[in-house]
């Protein structure tokens, strides 16, 4: 059955709507409902909810919902991903081969050095998103300002560095104030980055000074070989003389400690000899007298020792066998 309606001269014909057709449209509602009211958010992402244009909250990582037909629209973002932007170069492809391209990027990898050098700079960032909404809202095209601060901020770090300073010892330093400095403008522009890495690739003279930079470098390593040659034949020298010094002074050290030792010990003896002899001088005197007339006789031979109070000794000598001298 249907119904009739005239409009004016215009008449409708409306078809009744059956039971089963109620059923369809609720159905499709249904899917509808759900296909626009639920969304899943994976596990390294956050989503940022907008209702009619304006910004609601932010959802976690799970299954969510939101209001249907379009009431709220959710931006997906990855916040657990690490972002990476490369200066100087560009990774062709990646893999156990990486293959790289340094052509025609001299406008962002050549920089003035502080001592008025140019030197060609490669460096990589890393970075995070901290907070979604600023990442999508607060700055319009967030990857060219990350580019243009970094490059600024680079091109200030090496402008306050030698050209050797940056090519050796001062890479860890301009690396490290490079990221404070970039997350210090960053977090002025409230952009919801967390820079994760700043680091320096290579840093090189420019390829059309290259070579010449090569034959310094050469020359300076020849001079500094040659200066270690002549100072390890000078170390030898110097060492050996000082040594030799050294040894004399040490025997002249212990000749002069023998000889005060002795000393003191034959002040030691003679003081204590005249020690006993203050206390029997004549015993002291005899005993010298018999101790020094044994080292003087016993070097003569043939000796005969005759007390002068003996009388008629000549027959008791053999005079026949040897003639006393």
């Amino acid at each position: 059955m249907s119904k009739k309606i005239q409009i004016g001269d215009i008449i409708i014909d409306i078809p009744e709507i059956t039971k089963q057709t109620n059923l369809f449209i609720a159905l499709i509602l249904i899917v509808l409902f759900g296909l626009t009211s639920i969304y899943t958010i994976d596990a390294n992402e956050q989503g940022v909810v907008l209702t009619l244009g304006r910004y609601t909250r932010t959802t976690e990582p799970g299954i969510q919902f939101k209001l249907p037909f379009g009431l709220e629209k959710v931006y997906k973002v990855k916040v657990d991903y690490q972002y990476k932007q490369e200066f100087g170069f560009r990774t062709k492809q990646s893999g156990q081969r990486t293959q790289y391209s340094n052509k025609n990027y001299e406008d962002e990898s050549w920089m003035l050095t502080g001592d008025l050098n140019i030197a060609e700079v490669e460096w990589i960032v890393q970075y995070k998103v901290k907070n979604p909404k600023d990442y999508l809202f607060n700055i319009r095209g967030i990857e060219n300002t990350i580019r243009d601060v970094s490059e600024s901020t680079m091109r200030l770090m090496i402008g306050d560095k030698s050209f050797q300073e940056v090519l050796k010892s001062g890479r860890e330093v301009v690396s490290d104030d490079a990221k404070i400095h970039m997350q210090m403008i960053l977090d002025q522009y409230q952009s919801g980055i967390s820079v994760q890495l700043v680091q320096l690739q290579d840093v090189l003279p420019p390829k059309p000074v290259s070579d010449s930079f090569n034959e310094v470098n050469r020359a300076k390593q020849e001079q500094e070989s040659v200066i270690n040659e002549a100072r390890q034949a000078y170390n030898k020298e110097i060492y050996k003389v000082e040594g030799d010094a050294q040894r004399m002074i040490s025997e002249a050290e212990g000749y002069a400690i023998e000889r005060v030792n002795n000393a003191n010990g034959d002040v030691q003896l003679f003081s204590s000899v005249f020690k006993e002899y203050k206390k029997a001088p004549q015993i002291t005197k005899d005993r010298l007298y018999i101790e020094n007339m044994e080292l003087i006789l016993k070097k003569i031979p043939n000796k005969v020792i005759v007390d002068d109070k003996l009388e008629n000794i000549l027959p008791l000598l053999d005079l026949s066998k040897e003639r006393i001298k």
